[in-house]
């Protein structure tokens, strides 16, 4: 959306024109507020001004502790998206703000004395506006902030660990949260956010308008898009409805069905531990058999990186005292010396009786689809690698392909798999993915 149809100066005087979306968005007292809607339909030109209102709100006088995230997707997002609404906003209309590139930090002046504070970028300010992407990983984690922005965080590198370390860096003042997406899978934007506003969390709100709440959004385009585009992909793209997007792997996997509550597992009950190798990212799942229904529960995750191999190995036993543990299975075909470090450490690890992708997908979905796997409600990691789980579209037909889509991202769905493949499935000829 251009700048001028969202405010207008008169004089001194600076005055919104927001749409009834944005308005919504913006009288919203809860503290988590999501507005989830279609493209062009004036999200991240809307994220700035919600930034300023809440700097305004909540900051400290005094300054020195005014620290405010922005954060995007991608980095990409980033320089195209983000940083030039934000430096319109703050520098050019508001002239109360001025970037930093090398720190990617927006300084606040100091509305008492009406300067800044700062003669080099690592000189104390009054307040910033800390930029990040998803994909800067430890970039959040080095900040105590009063609010965040978190633009496109429906993308599919805006992962539940990104969402977690947010709320991390806003525990000391509660901080405010505004998300602005269009939904683009059924991740943890699903579980964590609308599932909870839709259960009638209090803290939570969900904001959604199609694309031609913006007053600039042709009618007519819209209309043609809906002729051609395929359904799904519409009511998610312009209408920001969530749905499941094209080429979802594991398409049978239903909330509703699939998850439940945590509850506490006899120690006698069989487990199997499926292990995805990596020096940065080591993923375990652990999954429990109820020997009277036969269903198998994922009760236990993790992701881990940075650590040795007898770290890893003393933590999966430390998990492991007092309960059953008969498999461990995992790593690629390729991957025995991983196997043999963790079997000299004292865990020995099963190589997978199949190594095939798909063949490992098929037993997971085998597993799926018939209810006789179940999945903690707190394995969010797990839950939210399988709603963003997909396949590469062909951009001449539309249609899947059979390469999946950042493969080297599902940690946990690789560890998964590979123990798939030894559970027990007398559904398995029944059920295939499309």
């Amino acid at each position: 959306m251009a700048h001028k149809s969202l405010w207008h100066q008169d004089g001194e005087t600076l005055t919104l024109d927001l749409h009834p979306g944005q308005a919504e968005a913006w009288t919203a007292p809860e503290r988590f507020v999501f507005v989830i809607a279609g493209a062009q339909s004036g999200k991240t030109s809307y994220g700035p001004w919600w930034t300023w209102k809440e700097i305004q709100q909540t900051a400290d006088p005094a300054g020195g502790t005014n620290d405010y995230i922005a954060a995007t997707a991608s980095f990409d997002l980033f320089k195209l998206k983000m940083l030039p609404e934000l430096r319109a906003a703050f520098e050019h209309t508001l002239k109360v703000g001025r970037y930093w590139s090398g720190d990617r930090v927006i300084e606040l002046k100091d509305p008492a004395t009406g300067q800044f504070w700062a003669e080099r970028a690592d000189d104390p300010m009054w307040g910033r506006i800390v930029l990040r992407s998803a994909a800067s990983g430890g970039g959040l984690e080095s900040i105590t902030a009063r609010g965040a922005w978190l633009d496109e965080c429906g993308q599919d590198e805006f992962t539940v660990e990104t969402w977690e370390a947010v709320q991390r860096r806003l525990a000391l003042f509660r901080g405010r949260v505004l998300g602005t997406t269009t939904p683009y899978n059924l991740g943890w934007l699903k579980t964590e956010i609308v599932d909870r506003w839709e259960a009638g969390d209090p803290d939570y709100r969900v904001v959604n308008f199609a694309s031609t709440l913006n007053p600039l959004f042709s009618p007519e385009e819209f209309a043609r898009l809906e002729r051609t585009m395929e359904a799904s992909r519409f009511r998610m793209f312009y209408l920001g409805l969530m749905g499941r997007p094209p080429g979802l792997i594991y398409d049978c996997f239903e909330e509703a069905e699939n998850v439940v509550d945590d509850f506490p597992i006899p120690g006698t009950w069989k487990r199997y531990v499926g292990h995805d190798f990596g020096g940065v990212n080591t993923a375990l799942v652990w999954i429990a058999e109820d020997p009277d229904s036969g269903v198998y529960y994922l009760y236990r995750e993790s992701l881990d990186g940075g650590k040795t191999t007898k770290e890893h190995v003393d933590a999966a036993k430390a998990a492991a005292v007092g309960v059953n543990v008969v498999r461990r299975v995992g790593g690629s075909g390729s991957e025995d010396q991983q196997r043999r470090d963790w079997g000299r450490e004292g865990w020995k690890i099963e190589r997978p009786p199949v190594v095939d992708v798909q063949s490992g997908i098929d037993a997971v979905y085998g597993l799926l689809k018939p209810r006789v796997l179940k999945v903690f409600r707190s394995c969010k990691g797990t839950r939210d690698e399988i709603g963003t789980y997909k396949r590469k579209m062909d951009p001449n037909t539309g249609e899947p392909t059979e390469e999946i889509l950042d493969k080297r991202k599902f940690h946990r769905l690789d560890a998964l798999r590979y123990v798939g493949t030894v559970l027990r499935n007398p559904h398995k000829a029944k059920f295939r993915p499309l």
